[in-house]
């Protein structure tokens, strides 16, 4: 009976009851975080094995090559980048980030998205990785671009049964001027861009941005050499033609626009280069009768583009 008794003392009582006043402690904490983002899940420990490797993983170089990752930092540029359907691999997060509306749109859109690791890292880490930038908390690595090769842009429009029509660009390093062309290029029915592998504007986050959408469907090609790669159109019997202030003849008395063209845009100060520009068989001028020196890459590329089309309609 003793025994019984020490076994009973040992029993806790009725607990004294809260009165209410822990109610909020038992509210919810709104929805489960993703598993790739709950640490200790094996989800995110996959999602961090895959995050690191794509960052140490060397370039792989197919026939165009490929371009060097890159980080869209901070808040605003990261959900824009989202919104804008740039490419993108990993989202790194911050922990213990501020949850604001900003944050909560970034891994809203990459949830939706699909195929974007969600990555939660330290503080250091992310200052690491960008080397001091005002990050945010917010990190997007945007994968390589899988550039084309010259002979791809020719090869597609032959396969569509047309003429191709293609845009290389001398000089033009603002990304923004190559996703505008970019976007005239697909607006127009082109069949590609052609870049030079130095000293030109790549495809960034910035160039997706600026082609809305267009730099999915309209391919970017880069050549080693851009006056090889365009003397290589001329034996293929594509007439090369040069947009230049002092070129020979005004676009609209070009009649080799309407069959197999490739158009060369200079940058909008030194215009085409020397070599390039000998290559080209024509030099044409876009006339400005409000009386402006030059125009944007962009803006020249959609006039031409336009002449070009209508020709062949």
């Amino acid at each position: 009976m003793a025994a019984n008794n020490r076994r009973m003392s040992g029993k806790k009582g009725a607990q004294v009851g809260s009165g209410g006043q822990r109610r909020k402690g038992l509210e919810g904490r709104g929805p489960t975080p993703p598993a790739e983002m709950r640490k200790g899940h094996k989800k995110n420990r996959v999602a961090n094995a895959k995050a690191k490797q794509a960052v140490r993983r060397p370039v792989a170089r197919g026939r165009g090559g490929k371009s060097a990752s890159e980080l869209v930092v901070g808040r605003n540029p990261v959900v824009e980048a989202l919104r804008e359907g740039v490419p993108a691999s990993t989202l790194y997060v911050q922990q213990f980030i501020d949850n604001d509306e900003r944050v909560r749109e970034a891994l809203q859109l990459a949830g939706e998205r699909g195929g974007i690791n969600l990555m939660e890292a330290p503080r250091p880490e992310l200052d690491r990785m960008t080397n001091g930038l005002n990050h945010q908390g917010l990190v997007l690595q945007v994968p390589p671009y899988e550039y084309a090769h010259s002979e791809d842009l020719t090869e597609a429009a032959y396969d569509a049964g047309e003429d191709p029509l293609i845009v290389a660009l001398d000089g033009v390093t603002d990304p923004r001027n190559l996703g505008a062309v970019v976007r005239s290029v697909s607006a127009f029915g082109g069949h590609g861009v052609l870049v030079p592998e130095r000293r030109s504007a790549g495809m960034t986050a910035g160039a997706w941005k600026t082609s809305a959408g267009a730099a999915a469907r309209t391919p970017v090609a880069r050549a080693t050499n851009l006056t090889r790669a365009l003397e290589a159109y001329k034996k293929a019997g594509i007439t090369v033609v040069g947009l230049a202030a002092d070129g020979e003849m005004e676009i609209g008395d070009l009649e080799a626009l309407g069959g197999p063209v490739v158009i060369v845009v200079g940058s909008e100060g030194k215009g085409l280069s020397r070599l390039v520009g000998e290559t080209c068989d024509f030099r044409v001028r876009i006339p400005m009768p409000g009386g402006a020196e030059s125009l944007n890459a962009g803006v020249a590329a959609g006039i031409v583009l336009y002449e070009a089309a209508s020709r062949r309609s």
